[in-house]
């Protein structure tokens, strides 16, 4: 399909490119009053993923506000525990609630792989109906959470500080750990082929809770299955954002995978000085938005000159606040746009 934009593409693959192409991780979201005029039509936030049509609308409402160069299918990393036996309820200010978990190797009976096309088609169609509406305008990104992070909510049951329980369960039950892993990889490699084929162009794998792992723990338990994931992918692009991981960039490195997203807490050029041969994504903190706009510019553009001669797509280093003012998101992509002019 050719895009009138394809920058991010091109940037994904290594590609010298006229400028540097910028979107923002929870662009369709709460900053948008749009957004938020939709979800209001909606019973609950669950029903809002579910709801193709919806999800399709919201998706396409930051490529009309803030003119990114690309748009993310809306969605939520925790579809597929859901898909596997898991269902998750979600609570205002509370975040994800599972009413049932995983405790104990005998529990894996209660989950299975995800059927992609049966348990979880609505996401295809919701990136079938977008790609038809952007009409080659930008491309459309995928994406599914890291099997760690998921394992970490199905054991877990919530969002926590510090995951102790899912982490106290790789050694209570070092072999069922790695049972669950693998059925969450082939349950999200199969979940991301199906949203290629709807017609995603790229995919993001995040690992948000990748920082809560001692390095040998992530060695053991993250490493292996995103590479699982990266491998079984050649279609398109593949971006891996793993949050916290800044303790051996040279397995990230060795990743089969063409991007690799940093989030702020990273000194990028460290990170270049390990990492090669991939594309850089990211990373400016999201509470710079929060600042006057002459300190949102000038971040900005101390970002972008921390990445000069590096294949670069530009982001936040985690995603958009719900209570920033969209208008200073807006000056960061017009700031990355301007740069270098």
């Amino acid at each position: 399909m050719s895009y009138k934009n394809d920058l991010i593409l091109r940037a994904a693959r290594g590609e010298k490119t006229e400028r540097t192409p910028i979107w923002m991780m929870r662009q369709a979201g709460r900053v948008l009053p749009e957004y938020r005029e939709v979800r209001s039509k909606m019973k609950d936030f669950i029903e809002f993923v579910k709801t193709p049509e919806r999800a399709a609308e919201v998706t396409i409402q930051p490529i009309d506000y803030f003119d990114v160069d690309a748009a993310i299918i809306f969605s939520d990393i925790l579809t597929i525990p859901e898909a596997m036996g898991l269902p998750y309820e979600m609570v205002e200010k509370r975040g994800p609630i599972f009413p049932k978990t995983i405790s104990a190797a005998a529990d894996l009976k209660h989950v299975k792989v995800a059927d992609a096309e049966s348990d979880l088609g609505y996401v295809g169609e919701a990136i079938k109906i977008t790609k038809k509406e952007l009409d080659g305008r930008v491309p459309l990104i995928g994406f599914a959470g890291a099997p760690w992070t998921i394992f970490a909510y199905m054991i877990e049951g919530s969002g926590s500080k510090n995951f102790s329980k899912a982490r106290a369960f790789l050694f209570q039950e070092n072999k069922a750990a790695h049972q669950l892993m693998d059925m969450i990889t082939e349950s999200t490699i199969a979940y991301l082929k199906m949203q290629i084929r709807s017609g995603a162009d790229m995919v993001q794998v995040f690992d948000s809770w990748a920082g809560v792992l001692s390095p040998a723990l992530y060695t053991e338990f993250g490493m292996p299955y995103i590479q699982k994931i990266c491998k079984a992918i050649p279609e398109v692009p593949v971006t891996v954002f793993a949050k916290g991981a800044n303790w051996d960039f040279a397995e990230l490195n060795e990743l089969d995978c063409q991007v690799i997203g940093l989030d702020w807490n990273l000194k990028v050029d460290e990170v270049r000085k390990h990492i090669a041969g991939k594309t850089l994504q990211g990373n400016l903190d999201p509470a710079v938005l929060y600042a006057p706009d002459q300190e949102v510019v000038l971040h900005t553009q101390r970002m972008m000159r921390s990445f000069e001669g590096q294949p670069h797509i530009a982001n936040l280093g985690h995603g958009l606040y719900p209570d920033l003012d969209r208008r200073k998101a807006k000056l960061f992509v017009e700031t990355v746009k301007n740069y270098g002019k």
